[in-house]
């Protein structure tokens, strides 16, 4: 059972910065997908970004394209979510998912197997 461990989540202002972390006790990126997704408060889950089989390849809900950047370390087993530019709408608990999605489900949560317990994000004004 592979076991996804989240952190780096905290309080920031809107326009601050932080950096999840997500470490997998013996999956990587390499050996199929990792993503990040997030939940708030009385809404559904959503796909927030992904980095499959390659760190150049990697995909971002158009909610955080240009603030937000995936990215692996392999040899760490660890996928990383900074986030840039935060706004009040990106106040969420971050979830870390692991997988072997096809190109049709990498945005959906039906795309990954494994999940972590979640990292509560908190954008304030």
């Amino acid at each position: 059972q592979v076991e996804l461990v989240e952190s780096g989540g905290g309080v920031v202002q809107v326009g601050g910065s932080l950096r999840l972390s997500c470490t997998a006790s013996e999956f990587t990126f390499r050996d199929g997908g990792m993503a990040w997704f997030r939940q708030a408060p009385g809404k559904e889950r959503e796909f927030v970004a992904a980095i499959r089989r390659s760190s150049s390849n990697t995909y971002y809900a158009d909610s955080v394209k240009g603030r937000f950047a995936i990215s692996g370390d392999n040899a760490k087993r660890t996928v990383y979510l900074q986030m840039n530019s935060l706004k009040s709408e990106d106040t969420a608990v971050y979830f870390c998912a692991a997988g072997y999605p096809i190109s049709s489900s990498l945005t959906s949560r039906n795309g990954y197997r494994y999940w972590g317990q979640g990292t509560r994000v908190a954008v304030s004004s």
